[in-house]
């Protein structure tokens, strides 16, 4: 038999109340129609006052109002999604893009300077452009606030710049390139990149070890570059010059020919993140273009003599400054053109402002006794008077509103027209060339003719950087002092280069030659360019430039001339002294002395032309034939023997230097 279920226990509860038919207290069901809704009723209250449940609010409110919401936001990504993709989508690829890729210059290898032989005197090596992503030094991207600062302290002592400078570099996050310092040598970069490396090593334990890894130099970084050196220091600075902190060309013939030197800079593009190159994405590279090679007309080995010997004799004679010009006298190529005081290219920092150029050609001076070659040349060539001719110098001679005298007083000459060059005399040149006129004005006239045909008043023709023409007035301009004072080298100014080009005029037969520095050029393929040949012009006949020619050598050879020191063993020399009264540049008026010599040899075979100045010796001498003339003999000598220039096969001339009276 199945189980009995057991009874089931009755839980007292409370008590029902009853209605007034005594039945239960549960209501009775009262009919209503079908689709009626049923009546509401207030819930029954609890013992002591209270409802039995909580009556909810309508949620379609808030749900309504939910969604509205929804949709604003829904609608504004919308606008802004719009916007970014259709009408500023080139606008935010182009700021992704530069974010993304870097580029920079690929500097074009600059062009090597060498003298005739191919020796450098002015090449590049490798250097670096210290950089820097200033956004990799924000608090976000480095992990320390004044990660700046921190950088700038470390790079300052290497780089030789000031922190605050390097620190205002870095502190801007708005930019992703800036440059710390330039052409910067490999040592400077690898010291930064040691560091670099000790750095992100360190970074990476402190990350190891749940750290921030803070590394202040992970946004320094380097583009290859060159920079420009100069082997000989200071050998030939005045004619090289110099590259100024951008690259460029600052003076002299870095200047000159800076854009052939310079070539043609490329491009690199590649992209990056955190600093670092993306090798994945790509880079496109422009191929930078080599400048072009310049072969100079210089010989350094003459130039180093030539340097030497005026840098000596200038701090001897405690003067201003100096210059020696060595030119070919056939070619018109100028081996030499030494300056003093000079300056060394490598460390423009310590060079003086003054001796920066080339004052061989910016100088302009009044030449004295030199320029009475042109007054001689001008008597010969108009046939006044011929080296024999005679010439009775007072020891006084009064003309226009001056007294004129020559540098010693003396009792009255009688000297031929050679030896009026040979002793140098002022008086005897003014009674020459007042020859060349029925008048004075006409002798005027024609004087100012040949000195332009010399090239006084005009450049050379190198077109240097700041090279002056010198000052030679129209003769309707001179005063009456200058017509006489001209005709021996007071009253006209040239600079040193004028001065050398005369003798070579002289020298080569009376036909003067442009002077030339650079000799050719060879391009980026290696193909090598001759300088195209330098302009002639007759300026005598080669009849004057040979009688000339002798009465220099009457100057140097006999014991009367002035340049006896010039005097060089075995080979004929032609020159001639010179002191002028020198024009202080900063007062204006005469004050010092200008001494000069100027010269060729062999003179029975014209080869090498040398000229020599001194600006206002102050110890010992100030006279050209004294302390100019064994410059131009040591410089002379040991061009000579560079170029294997063999000795003269005869003797001086020897013209007569006076007259006795009555002959």
């Amino acid at each position: 038999m199945p189980p009995k279920e057991p009874p089931r226990r009755r839980v007292p509860g409370p008590a029902r109340p009853r209605n007034a038919a005594g039945g239960s207290g549960r209501p009775r069901p009262t009919a209503r129609p079908e689709n009626r809704r049923p009546r509401r009723t207030a819930p029954a209250k609890r013992r002591g006052g209270s409802p039995r449940s909580i009556r909810l609010g309508s949620p379609r409110p808030r749900l309504r109002l939910i969604s509205l919401c929804l949709t604003l936001v829904m609608v504004a990504f919308v606008v802004r999604l719009l916007q970014v993709q259709a009408v500023d989508a080139s606008t935010y690829a182009a700021k992704a893009e530069k974010n993304r890729y870097l580029e920079y210059t690929i500097a074009a290898e600059r062009g090597e300077i060498t003298d005739r032989s191919g020796i450098a005197l002015a090449t590049s090596v490798d250097a670096h452009d210290i950089t820097a992503d200033p956004k990799l030094f924000t608090p976000e991207d480095s992990k320390a606030p004044d990660a700046p600062q921190q950088a700038a302290a470390l790079l300052a002592p290497i780089l030789g710049k000031e922190e605050a400078e390097l620190a205002k570099k870095l502190s801007a996050p708005k930019s992703r390139y800036t440059v710390l310092a330039r052409r910067q040598t490999p040592q400077v970069w690898k010291q930064i990149k040691d560091l670099k490396s000790a750095f992100a090593q360190k970074a990476a334990e402190d990350e190891a070890k749940g750290g921030p890894g803070v590394n202040v130099l992970a946004g320094v970084l380097q583009e290859p570059t060159t920079k420009r050196v100069y082997p000989n220091g200071d050998l030939a600075a005045g004619i090289l010059g110099f590259v100024n902190a951008e690259g460029k060309g600052g003076g002299g013939l870095e200047a000159q020919l800076n854009k052939r030197l310079q070539g043609e800079d490329g491009k690199i593009r590649y992209a990056q993140a955190g600093g670092r190159p993306v090798p994945t994405a790509g880079s496109t590279e422009i191929p930078a273009v080599a400048g072009t090679d310049v072969e100079l007309t210089i010989d350094r080995d003459i130039q180093w003599a030539a340097q030497r010997a005026i840098a000596d004799q200038v701090e001897k004679s405690e003067a201003d400054r100096g210059y020696v010009i060595v030119q070919n006298t056939r070619t018109g190529e100028v081996l030499a053109m030494a300056n003093a005081p000079g300056y060394d290219p490598n460390d423009l920092a310590q060079a003086n402002g003054a001796a920066l150029g080339n004052a061989a050609l910016q100088d302009v001076y009044e030449p004295g006794s030199t320029s009475k070659v042109m007054s001689m040349a001008a008597v010969l060539e108009e046939g006044v008077a011929t080296p024999g001719t005679h010439v009775t110098v007072p020891n006084r001679l009064h003309r226009g509103d001056r007294l004129f005298r020559d540098d010693i007083d003396h009792p009255t000459w009688y000297l031929t027209l050679n030896g009026v060059l040979a002793k140098s005399s002022n008086i005897g040149t003014i009674l020459a060339t007042g020859q060349l006129g029925k008048t004075q004005p006409e002798a005027n006239k024609v004087l100012y003719s040949y000195l332009r045909k010399f090239g006084l008043g005009s450049t050379t023709g190198l077109d240097y950087p700041g090279e002056s023409p010198g000052i030679v007035a129209k003769p309707g301009d001179w005063s009456t002092s200058q017509q006489y004072t001209i005709p021996f080298g007071q009253g006209l100014s040239l600079n040193a280069m004028q001065a050398a080009s005369v003798y070579q005029t002289v020298a080569n037969g009376g036909v003067r030659i442009e002077p030339t520095l650079v000799r050719g050029t060879k391009d980026a393929d290696g193909r090598y360019t001759a300088a195209e040949a330098p302009k002639r012009t007759r300026v005598v006949s080669e009849k004057t430039a040979r009688t000339l020619s002798k009465m220099l050598e009457s100057v140097v050879d006999d014991r009367e001339g002035t340049g006896t020191k010039a005097h060089i063993q075995g080979y004929r020399v032609a020159g001639k002294t010179g002191t002028a009264n020198r024009v202080d540049p900063v007062r204006g008026v005469y004050k010092g002395y200008t001494a000069s010599f100027a010269g060729f040899a062999p003179a029975d075979d014209p080869q090498i032309t040398v000229y020599c100045a001194i600006q206002n010796p102050t110890k010992g001498s100030y006279f050209g034939g004294q302390i100019c003339g064994p410059i131009y003999k040591k410089v002379m000598e040991f061009a000579l023997k560079t170029l294997q220039t063999p000795p003269s096969g005869s003797d001086p001339a020897r013209l007569p230097v006076a007259f006795k009276p009555g002959e």
